[in-house]
């Protein structure tokens, strides 16, 4: 039959079966407030969130920061490199506001540094790459329609919120696209939070626990609920993890919570069993894990768990806490009132066990204070030096990014500070949410954008000349000043149109629906914002995409948390879900018509992990290099499907495709057919 079997397929394409044995910007005005501003009632305290006072005294930065009080150069947008000193700090309790002085004089110097690296960035273009001519004009249009309603996808989140204003409840809603039953569909996974159990005992609230939401893709994205599938523990969810942790080929599930998390085995059958204590996987009360990536840290084929956690959090120390917007109404608290907590690393020993290996592995990081620093939201797993041995980059909030360096011996070096990733361009913290990685342009440089909190514009690091060595670029490159005002939480790069070029798409809504109230320039429900990659050579290379190009809908107002994408229908372009908070999710169809082709692959490891997480693929065509990473664990709490998609513009045929398989054996794949979905087994 020869090395393809054309199978049919609905929609527009074919799948063809391909078994191969071979220094700080200043604080906001108060008319700017973000909604972090929150008056604590407690004696002799007030701060403002919103500004991040450890951006000028920083308390949580970790030992992995350079020494104090001596000087360090600092990279400053692109090309800009300043000498600054870190900041001696006496007195665990200082802040801006016992220091008037320092922030006065911290506020006129990044002013002051702020212009010089725009006018800087604007004046210095990156040089062009072989085959870098390919820049747009302007977005196409290329639109979304929301086709929930008639998708039979009936979920809607819920928070249990019931007045309190408990920190988790703004915060859940994880999402994620994989094919439980593998019949070549993505299917679909929501999370759910319910009720605080508390609640649920008092007389008359004692709804149902609420449940984890599977639904079944029948492959033109219309959806179906699987009931009776295994999946029906009650704990206040937050996020999930898919992969096939002992390579049996079906995709299991870990699902993130507060005060629990839970791991799933898929037992082929549509069901699906909770071996979360048989594993060893272990939880505590005051644990609130958040986004977790299924991935190999070692090569050893066996696919380990990395568990991002946000706080040490109760409802007593909530409840503790009187915070308020002014004096009488209660708001939500602000994470720099809670201590940090430590990701969790389990590594496979296979057999359905793990071992908690974070310790040993190096990844917990403490503060000046010798308690836990990371405040975690988003993870995201990249082999940032291309040495064949995944890295972590972890999303902090309010507190520095992390950055775990593969030392290939089961251990990782913090090189947040050293890499540029730790803090904005004048070394202060942000509110980091969802974050994503991707190779963006044809000159092959990896970038990493983080989506922040209300009045903190995009992150987007650039990797320089040494791969270990990043600056924000968001200013230049277009993705910074439209997001400003936006509270930012899931994110991710996907070549929506099909042109080739990787673009970007934020889901986004604030913490609390009382906003309006009290800060007039903020909106609970927001909309998305979609920046289409316009190509390398010239200045903005990210344009924000209008409704009138992309269609009303996907700008709709939601209060959005989690968000992910798949190719439900089978037509080769990638359709999007975004989640909302104690609300409804909503899907995107994605109906562009531009004539572009494209390519779908689906790589399955035989040496490697089975999912081939991990895995990169370098394809060539018309002149230009793209290059993808094979990586779900994308945003704010999701999981986006598996295959990877590459589209090709106008081109009808491929010049070369080379996968890199985490094992470390290279594979030419000669042949590929357009608009069609290959699978490609790794060679012995």
């Amino acid at each position: 039959m020869g090395p393809y079997q054309a199978l049919p397929r609905r929609g527009k394409g074919r799948v063809a079966g391909l078994g191969l044995g071979g220094a700080r910007r200043a604080a906001p005005a108060p008319s700017a407030f973000s909604g972090r501003n929150l008056s604590c009632a407690l004696p002799n305290f007030s701060h403002h969130l919103g500004a991040h006072p450890d951006a000028f005294c920083p308390l949580e930065r970790g030992r992995a920061l350079p020494q104090r009080g001596k000087a360090y150069p600092m990279k400053v947008g692109t090309g800009c490199v300043i000498i600054g000193r870190i900041p001696r700090v006496t007195d665990n309790s200082a802040s801006p506001s016992t220091h008037p002085g320092w922030r006065d004089l911290a506020g006129f110097l990044c002013c002051t540094v702020a212009g010089l690296a725009v006018l800087w960035g604007i004046a210095r273009e990156p040089g062009s790459a072989p085959g870098t001519s390919r820049i747009g004009t302007k977005p196409p249009v290329a639109r979304f329609t929301d086709i929930t309603a008639g998708s039979g996808i009936d979920f809607v989140h819920r928070n249990g919120a019931y007045g309190e204003k408990l920190l988790p409840e703004s915060m859940g809603g994880g999402v994620a696209f994989f094919d439980f039953d593998n019949d070549g569909d993505a299917d679909l996974l929501f999370v759910n939070s319910g009720e605080w159990p508390w609640r649920r005992s008092i007389e008359g609230t004692s709804p149902q626990p609420e449940t984890l939401a599977l639904y079944r893709n029948d492959g033109s994205a219309k959806f179906s609920r699987v009931m009776s599938n295994g999946l029906d523990a009650a704990f206040y969810g937050m996020g999930a993890a898919c992969g096939d942790l002992d390579n049996d080929g079906w995709v299991d599930l870990f699902v993130t919570g507060v005060g629990e998390n839970r791991l799933f085995k898929n037992l082929g059958n549509g069901r699906f069993v909770d071996i979360t204590a048989a594993a060893g996987i272990q939880s505590k009360s005051n644990q609130w894990s958040t986004s977790a990536a299924w991935i190999d840290f070692n090569n050893d084929g066996r696919l380990d768990l990395l568990v991002g956690q946000y706080l040490e959090w109760t409802p007593a120390r909530d409840w503790k806490e009187p915070f308020t917007y002014d004096g009488r109404t209660r708001a939500y608290g602000p994470p720099r009132a809670f201590t940090g907590t430590f990701p969790i690393l389990y590594r496979n020993e296979g057999r359905g066990r793990f071992v908690d290996v974070s310790a040993q592995s190096g990844i917990q990081v403490t503060n000046l204070s010798g308690e836990p620093l990371a405040k975690t939201l988003g993870v995201s797993p990249v082999d940032l030096d291309n040495d064949g041995w995944i890295d972590l980059v972890l999303a902090n909030d309010t507190v520095q990014n992390l950055v775990f360096h593969n030392e290939r011996n089961g251990t990782f070096r913090e090189i947040g500070a050293r890499s540029g990733l730790a803090f904005d361009s004048f070394g202060a913290a942000r509110g980091a949410m969802g974050i994503d990685t991707a190779r963006f342009r044809e000159d092959d440089a990896l970038g990493i954008a983080i989506g922040n909190f209300a009045n903190e514009m995009n992150s987007f690091y650039v990797a320089q000349n040494d791969p270990l060595h990043f600056a924000d670029e968001a200013v230049r490159a277009g993705l910074g000043p439209a997001s400003q005002e936006l509270l930012k939480f899931g994110l991710f790069f996907f070549d929506y149109d099909l042109d080739g070029r990787l673009d970007v798409l934020t889901a986004n809504g604030h913490l609390d629906p009382d906003i309006e109230r009290f800060v007039p320039k903020q909106r609970y429900r927001q909309p998305a914002q979609l920046f289409w990659n316009r190509g390398s050579g010239g200045h903005a290379q990210f344009v924000p995409v209008s409704e009138e190009l992309a269609g009303h809908d996907l700008f709709r107002p939601v209060a959005g948390r989690g968000s992910a994408y798949a190719d439900l229908d089978g037509d080769g372009d990638l359709d999007v879900v975004l989640t909302q908070v104690n609300g409804p999710p909503i899907l995107f169809r994605n109906d562009q018509d531009l004539g572009h082709t494209w390519v779908r692959l689906r790589l399955r490891g035989t040496v490697s992990n089975r999912d081939a997480i991990g895995a990169w693929v370098r394809l060539k065509v018309g002149g230009q290099t793209l290059t993808r990473q094979v990586m779900p664990t994308k945003g704010y709490l999701s999981q986006s499907e598996l295959t990877l998609t590459f589209g090709l513009g106008r081109a009808r045929q491929i010049d070369d495709v080379e996968i890199f398989w985490p094992a470390g054996k290279r594979q030419r794949v000669p042949g590929l057919p357009v608009n069609r979905l290959s699978i490609v087994d790794e060679a012995p």
